[in-house]
């Protein structure tokens, strides 16, 4: 990108493109404006990571005010905002908040504070730009992803899951569960119609298939082995149909 195209682009058109001003070393570049509701207002940008979290706390002009590392355990979210508490008025942006950062996310989110989610990608390219080349550690890591919040006021802000979330995963099971018994079924079809002639019924159930099977005399090593598979996909039938019987078929 020239230094003219840099200039003529807004904040805003910068962050679409992915593009983080904060650090960059560029001649005569002027500072960019920080939005008047982000002035006075406190970020801690959160680097997730399984084990860990590195959390950084800005001000509104990007200078860091400090930093920590703690483990994930079950008193994060008490010595995160225990820590945090040294600024009351402040907001988290979490790198990854619908994904690794999902957990410590939804928490913060849950205990009432103010959660965006910062996407990787920017993240990383805020990295990249920023004084010293986008040298990898946690604690620049959340940084920039601090400086992300600071610079993109178009992020996604991060709510508390609720009864929408619960039925949606009730509703994801229930269709794995029905995927699954349709993948069972199939393999039942393809196998009963090998072991019997005519095969089965199109509305195969279990009690059906248990029916088939149990007319089956195998004469071979391979027809054996074909019923015992048959058998154990209609335990594993059986097992689905226990697990949603909304799956069953009459």
């Amino acid at each position: 990108m020239d230094h003219d195209h840099w200039n003529a682009s807004t904040p805003a058109t910068r962050c679409a493109a992915g593009i983080m001003p904060v650090a960059v070393s560029l001649p005569n570049a002027p500072p960019t404006a920080i939005p008047s509701s982000v002035m006075g207002l406190i970020t801690i940008g959160i680097d997730p990571h399984k084990a860990s979290l590195t959390a950084v706390a800005v001000d509104a002009a990007g200078a860091p005010l400090g930093h920590r590392r703690l483990l994930m355990n079950i008193g994060t979210l008490s010595q995160l905002t225990a820590w945090a508490s040294s600024w009351p008025a402040r907001r988290f942006a979490v790198e990854g908040a619908y994904g690794l950062g999902r957990p410590i996310a939804q928490q913060l989110a849950a205990a009432g504070e103010q959660v965006l989610d910062v996407p990787a990608s920017l993240a990383a390219r805020a990295r990249l730009l920023s004084v010293g080349g986008g040298r990898k550690s946690d604690a620049a890591d959340a940084a920039s992803v601090a400086q992300v919040a600071l610079h993109c006021p178009t992020l996604r802000a991060v709510a508390a899951e609720d009864q929408t979330t619960i039925l949606r995963l009730l509703a994801e099971r229930r269709d794995d569960l029905a995927g699954e018994r349709t993948r069972i079924l199939n393999r039942l079809h393809g196998l009963l119609r090998d072991l019997l002639p005519g095969g089965a019924p199109s509305n195969l159930s279990a009690d059906k298939a248990a029916a088939l099977l149990r007319r089956v005399r195998p004469a071979t090593a391979t027809a054996a082995c074909r019923r015992q598979l048959a058998r154990e996909l209609l335990g594993d039938l059986r097992r689905v149909d226990a697990a949603s019987p909304t799956t069953r078929s009459s």
